[in-house]
């Protein structure tokens, strides 16, 4: 199975995906190209300059600006950043700390802090669960 594997292919989008980057930004070669599973391999184990001064620099695609803010997705897009941002863009914004940012930052915490009271419960209940399970 693991040679089927290496012998698949994605598409330059699927790739720069997986590589965390933002596919216009991508030298021509890598977005005309079809990316076999072996090279993706390849370029995040070995990664040429172009992948690391993107990665570095940017511009960065929105699921990266997002984590990089603290933020979600749609948290971005209720602030108004629909494109690509650079690092040093996202680094100005966290030096303004803009309302709508704060306010994401909040409500992310929130989210993340519901998911973490749920997670409790959830194993809370399975020790009961195995408690009773263990005295029948």
């Amino acid at each position: 199975m693991s040679s089927q594997q290496s012998t698949q292919s994605m598409k330059p989008a699927t790739a720069a995906k997986k590589l965390g980057v933002y596919l216009p930004a991508t030298p021509a070669s890598f977005q005309e190209s079809v990316v076999t599973r072996a090279e993706l391999n390849e370029l995040q184990a070995n990664p040429p300059e172009w992948l690391s001064e993107l990665r570095r620099n940017g511009p960065h695609p929105r699921p990266v600006v997002a984590a990089k803010l603290g933020v979600s997705i749609a948290g971005l897009a209720r602030g108004g950043v629909t494109e690509a941002l650079t690092t040093e863009q996202i680094e100005a914004l966290k030096q303004e700390r803009p309302e709508w940012l704060e306010k994401e930052r909040a409500t992310q915490a929130e989210v993340r802090k519901e998911a973490a009271r749920i997670k409790q419960e959830k194993q809370v209940k399975q020790e009961k669960q195995q408690r009773a399970t263990e005295r029948d």
